[in-house]
Protein backbone atom coordinates (compact mmCIF):
# COMPACT_ATOMS: atom_id res chain seq x y z
CA UNK A 1 0.00 0.00 0.00
CA UNK A 2 0.82 3.31 -0.92
CA UNK A 3 1.76 6.16 2.44
CA UNK A 4 -0.12 8.64 1.04
CA UNK A 5 -3.23 6.19 0.47
CA UNK A 6 -5.87 5.38 3.10
CA UNK A 7 -7.91 2.74 2.06
CA UNK A 8 -6.87 -0.03 -0.29
CA UNK A 9 -5.58 0.84 -4.15
CA UNK A 10 -7.71 -1.82 -6.00
CA UNK A 11 -7.64 -2.07 -9.60
CA UNK A 12 -10.12 -5.22 -9.91
CA UNK A 13 -7.78 -7.39 -12.04
CA UNK A 14 -8.13 -11.40 -12.34
CA UNK A 15 -4.70 -13.54 -12.17
CA UNK A 16 -3.32 -10.17 -10.46
CA UNK A 17 0.31 -9.78 -11.25
CA UNK A 18 2.91 -8.18 -9.29
CA UNK A 19 0.60 18.10 -33.06
CA UNK A 20 -0.27 20.57 -34.55
CA UNK A 21 -0.35 22.97 -37.41
CA UNK A 22 3.13 22.13 -39.32
CA UNK A 23 6.80 21.63 -38.56
CA UNK A 24 7.68 25.11 -39.52
CA UNK A 25 5.35 26.64 -37.09
CA UNK A 26 5.95 24.21 -34.14
CA UNK A 27 9.69 25.19 -34.62
CA UNK A 28 8.75 28.34 -34.27
CA UNK A 29 7.01 28.25 -31.36
CA UNK A 30 9.73 26.24 -29.79
CA UNK A 31 12.27 29.36 -30.27
CA UNK A 32 9.28 31.34 -29.11
CA UNK A 33 9.37 29.82 -26.04
CA UNK A 34 13.55 29.74 -25.72
CA UNK A 35 13.56 33.44 -26.14
CA UNK A 36 10.85 33.64 -23.30
CA UNK A 37 13.13 32.70 -21.02
CA UNK A 38 15.34 35.41 -18.79
CA UNK A 39 17.82 35.39 -16.21
CA UNK A 40 15.49 36.84 -13.46
CA UNK A 41 13.19 34.38 -14.13
CA UNK A 42 13.33 30.67 -13.79
CA UNK A 43 12.70 29.24 -16.99
CA UNK A 44 9.17 28.33 -18.27
CA UNK A 45 7.42 27.80 -20.95
CA UNK A 46 4.99 31.13 -21.63
CA UNK A 47 1.63 31.35 -23.51
CA UNK A 48 -0.31 34.19 -26.22
CA UNK A 49 -1.85 36.16 -23.90
CA UNK A 50 -5.34 36.13 -25.72
CA UNK A 51 -5.44 32.25 -24.93
CA UNK A 52 -8.90 31.13 -23.15
CA UNK A 53 -6.79 29.48 -20.55
CA UNK A 54 -4.88 32.98 -19.25
CA UNK A 55 -2.49 32.37 -16.80
CA UNK A 56 -3.90 28.67 -15.99
CA UNK A 57 -1.12 26.09 -15.35
CA UNK A 58 -1.70 22.08 -16.24
CA UNK A 59 -2.41 21.21 -12.32
CA UNK A 60 -5.39 24.36 -12.16
CA UNK A 61 -7.65 21.96 -14.64
CA UNK A 62 -9.62 18.81 -14.94
CA UNK A 63 -10.49 16.58 -17.86
CA UNK A 64 -11.87 12.86 -18.44
CA UNK A 65 -9.67 10.07 -19.26
CA UNK A 66 -10.63 6.75 -20.32
CA UNK A 67 -9.21 3.54 -18.61
CA UNK A 68 -7.90 0.33 -20.46
CA UNK A 69 -8.22 2.88 -23.68
CA UNK A 70 -7.28 0.25 -25.94
CA UNK A 71 -9.87 -2.75 -24.70
CA UNK A 72 -11.72 -4.66 -27.10
CA UNK A 73 -13.68 -7.92 -25.76
CA UNK A 74 -12.88 -11.52 -27.14
CA UNK A 75 -15.00 -13.67 -29.21
CA UNK A 76 -17.90 -14.99 -27.91
CA UNK A 77 -16.65 -18.54 -28.06
CA UNK A 78 -13.20 -17.14 -25.82
CA UNK A 79 -15.93 -15.68 -22.92
CA UNK A 80 -17.53 -18.96 -22.43
CA UNK A 81 -14.18 -20.30 -21.94
CA UNK A 82 -13.29 -17.40 -19.44
CA UNK A 83 -16.29 -17.87 -17.05
CA UNK A 84 -15.11 -21.37 -16.45
CA UNK A 85 -11.36 -20.68 -15.73
CA UNK A 86 -12.33 -17.09 -13.98
CA UNK A 87 -15.13 -16.06 -11.61
CA UNK A 88 -15.00 -12.96 -12.13
CA UNK A 89 -14.68 -12.48 -16.09
CA UNK A 90 -17.39 -10.16 -16.01
CA UNK A 91 -15.43 -7.03 -15.27
CA UNK A 92 -13.83 -7.59 -18.35
CA UNK A 93 -16.61 -7.19 -20.29
CA UNK A 94 -16.41 -3.71 -21.68
CA UNK A 95 -14.94 -2.05 -24.99
CA UNK A 96 -13.99 0.97 -26.47
CA UNK A 97 -13.61 3.24 -29.32
CA UNK A 98 -10.44 3.60 -31.24
CA UNK A 99 -8.56 5.85 -29.63
CA UNK A 100 -9.05 8.93 -32.37
CA UNK A 101 -13.10 9.08 -31.77
CA UNK A 102 -12.46 8.49 -27.72
CA UNK A 103 -10.37 12.21 -28.35
CA UNK A 104 -12.98 13.67 -30.92
CA UNK A 105 -16.16 12.35 -29.85
CA UNK A 106 -16.22 11.73 -26.44
CA UNK A 107 -14.75 14.52 -24.81
CA UNK A 108 -11.61 12.43 -23.06
CA UNK A 109 -8.41 14.06 -22.54
CA UNK A 110 -6.41 11.22 -21.34
CA UNK A 111 -5.56 7.23 -22.18
CA UNK A 112 -4.30 4.28 -20.30
CA UNK A 113 -2.04 1.67 -22.76
CA UNK A 114 -1.29 -1.06 -20.71
CA UNK A 115 2.35 -2.48 -22.46
CA UNK A 116 4.20 -5.75 -22.81
CA UNK A 117 7.86 -6.10 -24.23
CA UNK A 118 8.09 -8.23 -27.48
CA UNK A 119 11.55 -7.47 -28.70
CA UNK A 120 11.85 -10.47 -31.15
CA UNK A 121 8.09 -10.23 -32.10
CA UNK A 122 5.56 -12.60 -31.93
CA UNK A 123 5.60 -13.44 -28.29
CA UNK A 124 2.23 -13.02 -28.08
CA UNK A 125 0.69 -13.90 -31.21
CA UNK A 126 -0.61 -17.05 -30.10
CA UNK A 127 -3.00 -16.41 -26.90
CA UNK A 128 -3.47 -19.28 -24.85
CA UNK A 129 -7.50 -18.61 -24.26
CA UNK A 130 -7.92 -18.60 -28.08
CA UNK A 131 -5.93 -22.22 -28.46
CA UNK A 132 -8.11 -23.91 -26.21
CA UNK A 133 -11.49 -22.37 -27.51
CA UNK A 134 -10.50 -24.15 -30.81
CA UNK A 135 -10.26 -20.98 -32.56
CA UNK A 136 -7.61 -20.28 -35.85
CA UNK A 137 -4.71 -17.88 -34.96
CA UNK A 138 -4.85 -14.27 -34.93
CA UNK A 139 -4.51 -12.86 -38.29
CA UNK A 140 -2.99 -9.52 -37.99
CA UNK A 141 0.53 -9.21 -39.07
CA UNK A 142 1.40 -6.82 -36.35
CA UNK A 143 1.34 -9.25 -33.58
CA UNK A 144 4.28 -10.70 -34.63
CA UNK A 145 6.37 -7.59 -35.58
CA UNK A 146 9.26 -7.10 -33.05
CA UNK A 147 8.32 -4.53 -30.71
CA UNK A 148 6.16 -3.05 -27.69
CA UNK A 149 2.54 -4.44 -27.73
CA UNK A 150 -0.68 -3.05 -25.86
CA UNK A 151 -2.92 -5.46 -24.36
CA UNK A 152 -4.52 -6.20 -21.16
CA UNK A 153 -3.48 -10.27 -20.22
CA UNK A 154 -1.40 -11.93 -22.07
CA UNK A 155 -2.87 -15.24 -23.20
CA UNK A 156 -6.43 -14.25 -21.57
CA UNK A 157 -7.79 -11.18 -22.19
CA UNK A 158 -6.08 -9.86 -25.44
CA UNK A 159 -7.81 -8.02 -28.07
CA UNK A 160 -7.06 -4.45 -28.21
CA UNK A 161 -7.85 -1.82 -30.95
CA UNK A 162 -4.40 -1.20 -32.15
CA UNK A 163 -1.97 -4.37 -31.19
CA UNK A 164 1.96 -2.54 -31.23
CA UNK A 165 2.35 1.00 -28.77
CA UNK A 166 3.89 2.60 -32.19
CA UNK A 167 0.38 2.04 -33.55
CA UNK A 168 -1.40 3.33 -30.74
CA UNK A 169 1.14 6.43 -30.23
CA UNK A 170 0.56 7.29 -34.39
CA UNK A 171 -2.83 7.69 -33.71
CA UNK A 172 -2.78 9.78 -30.29
CA UNK A 173 -0.24 12.00 -32.98
CA UNK A 174 -2.38 12.25 -35.78
CA UNK A 175 -5.42 13.46 -33.73
CA UNK A 176 -3.15 15.96 -31.59
CA UNK A 177 -1.66 17.68 -35.31
CA UNK A 178 -5.27 17.95 -36.09
CA UNK A 179 -6.52 19.61 -32.96
CA UNK A 180 -3.00 21.68 -32.18
CA UNK A 181 -5.01 23.39 -29.26
CA UNK A 182 -6.11 20.87 -27.42
CA UNK A 183 -4.72 21.50 -23.72
CA UNK A 184 -2.25 18.69 -22.87
CA UNK A 185 -2.80 15.00 -22.94
CA UNK A 186 -1.90 12.57 -20.56
CA UNK A 187 -0.83 8.86 -21.78
CA UNK A 188 -0.72 6.64 -18.87
CA UNK A 189 1.73 3.05 -19.40
CA UNK A 190 1.05 0.11 -17.02
CA UNK A 191 4.01 -1.56 -18.32
CA UNK A 192 2.84 -5.31 -18.11
CA UNK A 193 4.60 -8.81 -17.61
CA UNK A 194 3.05 -12.31 -18.34
CA UNK A 195 0.80 -14.53 -15.42
CA UNK A 196 3.18 -16.98 -14.35
CA UNK A 197 -0.06 -19.71 -13.84
CA UNK A 198 -0.50 -18.76 -18.09
CA UNK A 199 3.23 -19.53 -18.67
CA UNK A 200 3.46 -22.77 -16.21
CA UNK A 201 0.61 -23.91 -18.59
CA UNK A 202 3.07 -23.09 -21.92
CA UNK A 203 1.43 -19.07 -22.30
CA UNK A 204 4.14 -16.56 -23.31
CA UNK A 205 6.95 -15.75 -21.03
CA UNK A 206 7.45 -11.52 -21.08
CA UNK A 207 11.21 -10.05 -21.04
CA UNK A 208 12.06 -8.15 -17.53
CA UNK A 209 11.44 -4.55 -17.28
CA UNK A 210 14.97 -3.38 -17.04
CA UNK A 211 17.00 -0.42 -17.92
CA UNK A 212 17.50 -1.18 -20.98
CA UNK A 213 14.07 -2.38 -22.29
CA UNK A 214 12.99 1.16 -20.59
CA UNK A 215 15.02 2.71 -22.32
CA UNK A 216 13.84 1.22 -25.46
CA UNK A 217 10.53 2.66 -24.57
CA UNK A 218 11.29 5.91 -23.99
CA UNK A 219 12.94 5.70 -27.73
CA UNK A 220 9.84 4.38 -29.00
CA UNK A 221 7.63 7.01 -27.80
CA UNK A 222 10.35 9.40 -29.34
CA UNK A 223 10.11 7.95 -32.70
CA UNK A 224 6.98 9.28 -32.80
CA UNK A 225 6.56 12.22 -30.99
CA UNK A 226 9.19 14.85 -31.55
CA UNK A 227 10.26 16.96 -28.79
CA UNK A 228 8.41 19.93 -29.31
CA UNK A 229 5.14 17.83 -29.03
CA UNK A 230 6.43 16.04 -25.62
CA UNK A 231 6.39 17.45 -22.17
CA UNK A 232 8.84 15.57 -20.22
CA UNK A 233 9.71 16.09 -16.78
CA UNK A 234 13.05 18.11 -18.21
CA UNK A 235 10.64 20.65 -19.13
CA UNK A 236 9.01 21.15 -15.62
CA UNK A 237 12.93 20.71 -13.92
CA UNK A 238 14.14 23.91 -12.31
CA UNK A 239 18.17 23.99 -12.83
CA UNK A 240 19.39 23.14 -9.75
CA UNK A 241 16.38 21.83 -7.93
CA UNK A 242 14.38 18.32 -8.50
CA UNK A 243 11.33 17.53 -10.23
CA UNK A 244 9.57 17.79 -6.66
CA UNK A 245 11.15 21.13 -5.85
CA UNK A 246 10.32 22.33 -8.98
CA UNK A 247 6.41 21.19 -8.97
CA UNK A 248 6.06 22.55 -5.20
CA UNK A 249 8.03 25.81 -5.53
CA UNK A 250 7.23 26.94 -9.24
CA UNK A 251 4.44 25.08 -10.68
CA UNK A 252 3.03 23.29 -13.42
CA UNK A 253 3.77 25.08 -16.99
CA UNK A 254 1.02 26.86 -18.32
CA UNK A 255 -1.79 25.18 -20.47
CA UNK A 256 -1.27 28.23 -22.91
CA UNK A 257 2.43 27.43 -23.30
CA UNK A 258 1.79 23.18 -23.63
CA UNK A 259 -0.96 23.30 -26.14
CA UNK A 260 -0.63 20.40 -28.15
CA UNK A 261 1.30 18.74 -26.22
CA UNK A 262 1.27 14.99 -25.08
CA UNK A 263 2.69 13.91 -21.48
CA UNK A 264 3.74 10.68 -20.32
CA UNK A 265 2.65 8.89 -17.09
CA UNK A 266 4.19 5.18 -15.39
CA UNK A 267 1.44 3.88 -13.77
CA UNK A 268 3.61 1.10 -11.98
CA UNK A 269 4.44 1.82 -8.62
CA UNK A 270 7.00 -1.02 -8.47
CA UNK A 271 10.13 -0.08 -6.72
CA UNK A 272 11.97 -2.48 -9.33
CA UNK A 273 10.85 -0.95 -11.95
CA UNK A 274 10.68 2.73 -10.85
CA UNK A 275 14.63 1.95 -9.52
CA UNK A 276 15.41 0.91 -13.21
CA UNK A 277 14.04 3.86 -14.67
CA UNK A 278 15.86 6.07 -12.23
CA UNK A 279 19.01 4.43 -12.64
CA UNK A 280 22.07 6.46 -14.07
CA UNK A 281 21.93 9.32 -11.72
CA UNK A 282 18.69 10.01 -12.94
CA UNK A 283 16.70 10.31 -9.52
CA UNK A 284 14.85 13.40 -10.95
CA UNK A 285 14.07 11.73 -13.92
CA UNK A 286 16.82 13.54 -16.35
CA UNK A 287 16.67 13.20 -20.09
CA UNK A 288 13.50 10.41 -19.08
CA UNK A 289 10.17 10.61 -20.82
CA UNK A 290 7.58 9.08 -18.12
CA UNK A 291 6.56 10.66 -15.57
CA UNK A 292 7.18 8.01 -12.53
CA UNK A 293 3.98 7.09 -10.41
CA UNK A 294 6.13 8.70 -7.02
CA UNK A 295 5.43 9.91 -3.55
CA UNK A 296 5.88 12.76 -1.68
CA UNK A 297 9.74 13.51 -0.63
CA UNK A 298 11.09 11.97 -3.64
CA UNK A 299 13.22 13.78 -6.02
CA UNK A 300 10.85 12.78 -9.00
CA UNK A 301 7.71 13.20 -7.07
CA UNK A 302 5.43 15.43 -9.45
CA UNK A 303 2.71 12.40 -10.91
CA UNK A 304 0.63 10.46 -8.07
CA UNK A 305 -1.40 8.13 -8.75
CA UNK A 306 -5.13 7.25 -6.12
CA UNK A 307 -7.53 4.97 -7.71
CA UNK A 308 -10.06 4.78 -5.32
CA UNK A 309 -10.93 8.53 -4.36
CA UNK A 310 -13.84 7.20 -1.84
CA UNK A 311 -13.82 7.28 1.58
CA UNK A 312 -10.32 9.30 3.09
CA UNK A 313 -8.56 8.72 -0.26
CA UNK A 314 -10.64 11.80 -1.15
CA UNK A 315 -9.06 14.15 1.55
CA UNK A 316 -5.81 12.57 0.64
CA UNK A 317 -6.14 13.86 -3.14
CA UNK A 318 -7.44 16.89 -2.22
CA UNK A 319 -3.99 17.71 -0.32
CA UNK A 320 -2.14 16.22 -2.84
CA UNK A 321 -3.40 18.37 -5.74
CA UNK A 322 -3.72 21.41 -3.39
CA UNK A 323 0.26 21.28 -2.96
CA UNK A 324 0.93 21.28 -6.22
CA UNK A 325 1.15 17.45 -7.66
CA UNK A 326 -0.66 16.01 -10.65
CA UNK A 327 -3.21 13.07 -9.65
CA UNK A 328 -4.96 10.50 -11.62
CA UNK A 329 -7.90 9.23 -10.05
CA UNK A 330 -10.69 6.82 -11.37
CA UNK A 331 -14.24 7.46 -11.44
CA UNK A 332 -15.63 3.72 -11.60
CA UNK A 333 -14.23 -0.08 -11.62
CA UNK A 334 -15.88 -2.88 -13.85
CA UNK A 335 -18.67 -3.06 -13.61
CA UNK A 336 -20.06 -1.72 -10.17
CA UNK A 337 -21.56 1.85 -11.11
CA UNK A 338 -22.27 0.05 -14.80
CA UNK A 339 -24.94 -2.11 -12.88
CA UNK A 340 -26.11 0.12 -10.34
CA UNK A 341 -25.73 3.57 -12.03
CA UNK A 342 -24.49 5.06 -8.84
CA UNK A 343 -22.10 8.15 -9.34
CA UNK A 344 -21.00 8.77 -6.02
CA UNK A 345 -17.65 7.14 -6.64
CA UNK A 346 -17.51 9.77 -9.93
CA UNK A 347 -18.70 13.05 -7.37
CA UNK A 348 -16.23 11.98 -4.97
CA UNK A 349 -13.38 11.82 -7.88
CA UNK A 350 -14.23 15.26 -9.59
CA UNK A 351 -14.40 17.14 -5.86
CA UNK A 352 -10.85 15.55 -5.24
CA UNK A 353 -9.31 18.01 -7.86
CA UNK A 354 -7.17 14.86 -9.22
CA UNK A 355 -6.64 15.89 -12.80
CA UNK A 356 -7.32 13.01 -14.79
CA UNK A 357 -9.99 11.04 -13.77
CA UNK A 358 -10.76 7.70 -16.24
CA UNK A 359 -13.74 5.94 -16.79
CA UNK A 360 -14.97 2.87 -18.46
CA UNK A 361 -18.24 4.64 -19.79
CA UNK A 362 -17.28 8.14 -20.95
CA UNK A 363 -20.48 8.29 -23.04
CA UNK A 364 -24.58 7.58 -22.51
CA UNK A 365 -25.12 4.08 -23.71
CA UNK A 366 -22.22 2.03 -22.97
CA UNK A 367 -23.07 0.75 -19.25
CA UNK A 368 -26.76 -0.46 -20.46
CA UNK A 369 -25.80 -3.63 -21.24
CA UNK A 370 -25.02 -3.98 -17.55
CA UNK A 371 -28.37 -2.47 -16.59
CA UNK A 372 -27.91 1.19 -16.06
CA UNK A 373 -27.45 4.60 -17.66
CA UNK A 374 -24.08 5.07 -15.76
CA UNK A 375 -21.73 7.69 -17.45
CA UNK A 376 -18.84 9.59 -16.54
CA UNK A 377 -18.63 13.26 -17.91
CA UNK A 378 -17.51 16.53 -16.85
CA UNK A 379 -20.77 18.41 -15.15
CA UNK A 380 -22.15 20.43 -18.06
CA UNK A 381 -20.38 17.73 -20.69
CA UNK A 382 -17.17 19.64 -21.25
CA UNK A 383 -13.75 18.88 -22.38
CA UNK A 384 -11.87 20.67 -19.90
CA UNK A 385 -13.10 22.73 -17.07
CA UNK A 386 -11.13 24.68 -14.10
CA UNK A 387 -9.65 22.49 -10.87
CA UNK A 388 -12.23 23.23 -7.94
CA UNK A 389 -9.45 22.84 -5.44
CA UNK A 390 -6.95 24.84 -7.26
CA UNK A 391 -8.65 27.32 -9.09
CA UNK A 392 -11.73 28.22 -7.15
CA UNK A 393 -14.47 29.18 -9.53
CA UNK A 394 -14.36 32.76 -8.73
CA UNK A 395 -10.30 32.79 -10.59
CA UNK A 396 -11.68 30.60 -13.87
CA UNK A 397 -11.71 32.40 -16.59
CA UNK A 398 -15.56 32.63 -18.02
CA UNK A 399 -14.46 31.35 -21.11
CA UNK A 400 -13.74 27.84 -23.13
CA UNK A 401 -10.79 26.40 -22.00
CA UNK A 402 -10.04 24.55 -25.41
CA UNK A 403 -10.63 25.85 -28.41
Amino acid sequence: MRRHVVSPRFRPRPFRVRNRLGRAFRAVLALAAVAALSSATPPERRGSPGDPAGALRLNQIQAMATHNSYHREVSFDEQRLMGKLDPNFRTLLYSHAGLPTQYERQRIRGIELDVFPDPEGGLYAKPLIRREAGLPPLRDPAWRKPGFKVLHWADFDYNTSCVTLRSCLRQVRTWSERRPGHVTAPVLLELKRTDPRLEARGGAKSPPWDTATLDALDREIRAVFPEEALLTPDDVRRKGGTLEESVLRHGWPRVAATRGQVMFLMDNDDPVIQDAYRAGGRESLQGRVLFTDSEPGRADAAFMKVNDPTGGNKAVIQDLVSRGYFVRTRSDVPLDQASSGDTAMLRNALDSGAQMVSTDFPVPGLAARHGSDYVAELPGGGVVRCNTVTLPAPDCPDRRLEP
